[in-house]
């Protein structure tokens, strides 16, 4: 009884990967047009979010100042999750809802890219940083499901949003990793090149 749970876990997570391949591959190609215009300007990429997205905003820092699968110099992303001191001053001093904005009017500059992650679309502070990113003439990549919530109203046209169509946080969650994933990938492989062992 408890394999077959476990077993229908990875069917719906591959179900609605599969089913959403072909609709998501749009806005995540124009997703990583935006991040390459920004990095190849010498720009960089500034993530927030909440939560799992939180989690979601650091492991794509690491991948892109890091490196995603293969050798390559730094590109410059900065997750807006991981200071506690600035974290906790803001959310203190000011508002919990201030706490992603204040950092982007802080760090982003025209050109830059803020990277928004909320499964419901809804989270006060992203939106909030959505907001602060439009001042400083930023570019949005918006990860959301759930019908994207009130970031789908926020977004512009030169934004781009990438819904996840699904209610259940944890299966979009797992389309987002995969989308970063795909992200980092294309990024790597417009600046180095593709290489025959990978897709």
């Amino acid at each position: 009884m408890l394999e077959q749970r476990i077993q229908q876990h990875f069917i719906d997570s591959a179900d609605l990967k599969y089913q959403s391949a072909q609709a998501l591959s749009i806005p995540i190609a124009a997703a990583v047009q935006a991040v390459l215009a920004c990095v190849t300007s010498g720009g960089k990429v500034l993530a927030c979010g909440n939560g799992g997205s939180a989690a979601d905003a650091q492991h794509f820092a690491a991948e892109f100042v890091g490196r995603f699968e293969r050798e390559r110099p730094e590109l410059g992303a900065i997750a807006l999750t991981t200071d506690s001191s600035i974290l906790t001053a803001i959310a203190n001093d000011y508002d919990f809802n201030a706490i992603f904005s204040r950092q982007v009017r802080a760090l982003g500059q025209p050109g830059d890219v803020l990277l928004a992650i909320s499964t419901s679309g809804n989270s006060g502070n992203v939106l909030s940083a959505i907001e602060a990113a439009h001042e400083r003439e930023m570019v949005v990549i918006g990860l959301t499901g759930r019908g994207g919530g009130k970031m789908g109203q926020l977004l512009r046209d030169t934004d781009v949003h990438i819904c996840v169509p699904h209610e259940r946080t944890a299966r979009i969650q797992e389309v987002h990793i995969l989308t970063l994933h795909c992200i980092c990938d294309a990024v790597d492989s417009q600046l180095l090149g593709d290489l025959e062992s990978n897709p």
